[in-house]
């Protein structure tokens, strides 16, 4: 196995971000918009201070907005937020798709539009082309997004099934660069010792034994890139203290309603979003609890 197209690393090389945690932000409502509209708000909040926006895992070809109306109005809008802040951005553009061949299709529109990233859910389009993908983004400079649909049919039940560590570790080896990881907090809650057990087997090289974290032995991942972990689902501003500290730098904060909820509208919801961030991680630099002056 290859592992993510090209892990945590080079992904801030190419970004040219550090020393914090990356912005993101779901795309609302997740159904209905032209894909002209889509593209204003993909605008909007990557020109508010985001770093990515993305696809949510429904959005895909629908009569309302075909996949390749959606590409071209999504990087024409990244780049003009490009040009308008001086960072990189990006869009998860979800390829996802019926079959393997269309997915591949998907993915090289994205990359002849020369975007940076995109997206593709594991557990419903199946780990060979998943793989499969992993392997033509890092021939190709694209990072690629993973997201978790369908997990919940296969880890929620604690009596039958598969825990979302395995699925996890299983995402590594088939090669994503950021998977969903739950938020501690929020509306994906999670225990918050078995999450970090699993967020650290997704970023770190060499994991020691732990039962109170679910990490039933040593995990040594020798050479193969990490996974960033993406905090999504039902968080907002007022988490974003108890995210910092949870999380880390190596990690995507992924708003959603949290930002274009903003009674101001979305890039005042992005502007939101990047200066609570920033905040805190100042705070967190000059050595203040997060956790406790953060609630």
């Amino acid at each position: 196995f290859q592992g993510p197209p090209h892990g945590i690393q080079v992904e801030r090389d190419k970004l040219n971000k550090y020393g914090r945690p990356l912005l993101g932000c779901t795309i609302k409502p997740k159904l209905g918009l032209s894909a002209k509209n889509y593209g204003r708000a993909v605008y909007e909040c990557l020109r508010g201070g985001l770093d990515f926006t993305k696809d949510d895992e429904n959005v895909n070809s629908q009569p309302f907005m075909r996949w390749r109306d959606r590409f071209l109005f999504c990087a024409e809008a990244l780049y003009k937020a490009q040009a308008e802040t001086g960072e990189i951005k990006g869009h998860y553009l979800n390829a996802t798709a019926g079959t393997c061949e269309e997915m591949m299709k998907r993915a090289i529109f994205a990359r002849e539009l020369g975007v940076p990233i995109v997206m593709h859910d594991y557990l419903t389009g199946g780990f060979t082309a998943n793989t499969s993908l992993a392997h033509y983004c890092r021939d190709n400079g694209l990072l690629l997004h993973i997201h978790r649909a369908m997990h919940a049919v296969i880890d929620r039940q604690k009596n039958h099934g598969m825990h979302f560590r395995v699925l996890a570790k299983a995402l590594r080896l088939s090669g994503g660069d950021h998977i969903h990881a739950g938020t501690v907090v929020g509306k994906l809650e999670g225990e918050r010792e078995i999450t970090l057990g699993f967020v650290d087997l997704l970023r770190d090289d060499f994991i020691e034994k732990d039962r109170s974290r679910g990490i039933y032995f040593t995990q040594d991942w020798v050479s193969l890139p990490g996974v960033l972990p993406v905090a999504s689902g039902g968080i907002h501003v007022w988490h974003m203290p108890a995210l910092t500290e949870i999380f880390g730098d190596d990690s995507v904060l992924q708003f959603g309603g949290g930002t274009l909820g903003h009674p101001w509208g979305n890039a005042p919801g992005a502007v939101a979003n990047r200066v609570a961030l920033e905040a805190c991680v100042q705070a967190r630099n000059e050595g203040r609890d997060l956790a406790r002056e953060g609630n």
